[in-house]
């Protein structure tokens, strides 16, 4: 899954994002609920740090997880550990973003600018990878893995984000798919460490 997520990114990167980017900007434009779709990733970061810190507090008076506690706690350092690495390949990366929306910055609709800046900094060159869909494949992967035959269930709110970061034009796909692949990686290490069971 993660390597088909970055193979399709690239493929996207060349042959869907600029088409894709300019048919929601004319078809989906303003449309409202695009935007409260991704903002349902905007609430797993807090969770997870309250998550973290209840787990700490509640280890403080001798709680020790069980498996289902593990995966909440696996949940949790997967979404933060996601959040921190997106950063980083952001500036990194330096890609400007399919619309305008901060400072004037440069983008495919308003000036036609399409493509990868690598360490130029600024929130105008941090579209790659998609941070919303990183924070949500993260915790959901490591979820998924716990649940196994009920896995399929994870996949729905990463499948709500992606679209409304598509339908809003706040991502590029391959963003959203590199986003994808970090947070399966993420959430996949995270679990490995904290399960106990051999599995």
């Amino acid at each position: 899954m993660l390597v088909a997520c970055l193979l399709l990114a690239a493929a996207s990167y060349g042959l869907v994002d600029r088409p894709l980017a300019t048919w929601s900007h004319q078809a989906l434009h303003g449309v409202v609920a695009f935007v409260w779709l991704t903002r349902i990733a905007e609430a797993v970061q807090p969770m997870a740090v309250a998550g973290l810190v209840g787990a700490g507090v509640a280890a403080l008076f001798g709680w020790r997880p069980g498996p289902w506690g593990r995966v909440l706690i696996a949940a949790c350092l997967a979404t933060l550990v996601g959040a921190a690495i997106k950063e980083q390949l952001k500036f990194a990366c330096g890609r400007t973003w399919p619309e305008t929306w901060t400072n004037n910055n440069p983008s495919w609709i308003k000036d036609g600018v399409f493509g990868f800046f690598p360490f130029h900094g600024g929130q105008g060159w941090a579209s790659f990878p998609s941070g919303h869909t990183t924070v949500i494949a993260a915790p959901m992967t490591a979820l998924a893995l716990a649940l196994r035959r009920r896995a399929w269930l994870c996949g729905l709110p990463v499948a709500l984000v992606a679209v409304g970061l598509i339908g809003a034009d706040y991502h590029w796909a391959s963003d959203i798919l590199a986003g994808a692949a970090l947070g399966l990686a993420v959430g996949w290490g995270c679990w490995t460490l904290l399960r106990r069971d051999g599995r």
